[in-house]
């Protein structure tokens, strides 16, 4: 039995008990809330972890990529990113591996992960194909339902389906062309081998055997954006929406047929259009859980495009975004390194729990107030205890060491703190 079909019949499942407490909710609003599809609690049931829950009203969720490339495989590598994701806050890592033994690297990566992985299948069949000089076009329905199913066996949570990538979406796109055309690595894989094969996306068409696979491991479908803008320009255009449109009649279908889904979002976006892209998902996709890349708010700063990301996650977050990916400084660049997966997490978290703060979550203010307790003492040490990222925190306060014991060299002896304390 799955988490949502648990939920429509109203039981109180060990994984809702435990989102709950965590989150400070009712476990019966809870329960409620995943039934109708507004929350997703992603857990294969052939994992056992400490389960979080996406969605209305619960505390910004987000993720971590990690994976190799064809031009750079080291395991141990991807061991160091996952232990770091996870130490610098993210609750969910996803295995984006195209290079090296996939299927090594995601076990491993499954094994070692404390908190839900999340997978997109189609990378597999494409690394297979290209392993023997084939072009994906010719890529078999089946190899790709078995993919999908193998990975669902092996223990994974949750799997990205470019689903929404249909004939009709792709026509609406060669009307309307694009500055960047398409940067969905699974979008353009689908999109070619449509296009070539002049049929419809198996993905779409065989729904149901996709929804019978999830269902059997209690996988939670993301419902891929295959047609996300990748650049400012082509935000909010028909393609875009034409596929969220179908993505919201499949989350329904899902829904429906007790398997859980959330749906995936842009990409890039202006500022001034991140809410109305919020609020249409929430509306066409029927509440379900809103998981965005970024958004990346201008195109011109590779190189920062964490910062570029934490801004435009923060206005989405806040809007009724429910789970942020992270976007490192290396993006549009290279692979990651482990520098830069570090600065990603950080990046979303302070998202994250920026919109957390500003929509009220309860309890998530506690440790803001803390922190500023120990500031008013010059407490040094509780700051470092309470502090997102203490070895910086530590490294830059010892600049300070040398001139003063509790001041910094910001202030020195003009610290308004101390100032003040003389003036009570």
């Amino acid at each position: 039995m799955t988490q949502l079909k648990m939920a429509k019949d109203g039981i109180i499942s060990k994984e809702i008990k435990v989102v709950a407490k965590d989150e400070k909710v009712d476990e019966n609003w809870l329960c409620k809330e995943i039934a109708n599809g507004h929350i997703v609690i992603p857990k294969n049931i052939g994992r056992d972890f400490h389960p979080v829950g996406i969605g209305n009203k619960l505390r910004t969720k987000i993720n971590a990529n990690i994976g190799t490339s064809p031009d750079h495989f080291d395991l141990n590598e991807e061991f160091e990113k996952l232990k770091i994701s996870v130490a610098y806050g993210s609750d969910s890592v996803m295995d984006l591996s195209t290079g090296g033994n996939l299927t090594k690297i995601r076990t491993s990566i499954l094994r070692q992960s404390p908190v839900m992985v999340g997978t997109v299948p189609i990378y597999q069949v494409a690394s297979d194909l290209m392993k023997k000089g084939k072009d994906f076009s010719q890529m078999n329905a089946n190899h790709l339902f078995e993919s999908i199913e193998k990975q669902c066996d092996e223990g994974v949570d949750y799997i990205t389906v470019h689903c929404g990538v249909t004939q009709k979406s792709v026509q609406t796109l060669e009307k309307n062309p694009r500055l960047l055309g398409v940067v969905s690595r699974g979008g353009s894989l689908l999109l070619n081998w449509m296009r070539k094969n002049r049929a419809e996306n198996p993905l779409y068409e065989h729904y149901d055997r996709l929804l019978d696979i999830a269902r059997k491991y209690d996988v939670t479908l993301s419902l891929g954006d295959g047609l996300r803008p990748g650049c400012l320009a082509d935000a909010s255009d028909s393609a875009q929406f034409q596929e969220l449109i179908t993505l919201g009649e499949l989350q329904k279908i899902a829904l429906e047929n007790d398997v859980q889904s959330m749906i995936e979002g842009p990409g890039h976006i202006p500022l001034n259009e991140i809410e109305a892209n919020v609020r249409m998902e929430k509306s066409i996709c029927n509440g379900a859980p809103f998981y965005v890349l970024g958004p990346i708010t201008t195109d011109i700063a590779p190189g920062y495009d964490h910062i570029t990301s934490a801004i435009g996650g923060s206005i989405a977050a806040y809007y009724g975004a429910d789970f942020l990916c992270y976007v490192t400084p290396s993006e549009h660049l290279c692979l990651p390194n482990l520098n830069d997966v570090k600065k990603g997490v950080i990046a979303a978290k302070i998202a994250a729990r920026s919109a957390d703060i500003a929509n009220g979550i309860a309890g998530i203010q506690k440790e803001d107030d803390q922190i500023s307790i120990c500031r008013s003492k010059l407490d040094w040490n509780g700051i470092y205890k309470i502090a997102m990222d203490p070895i910086l925190a530590k490294k830059r306060r010892k600049e300070s060491e040398d001139f003063s014991e509790d001041v910094c060299t910001m202030c020195g002896k003009l610290c308004a703190i101390k100032i003040s304390r003389k003036n009570i």
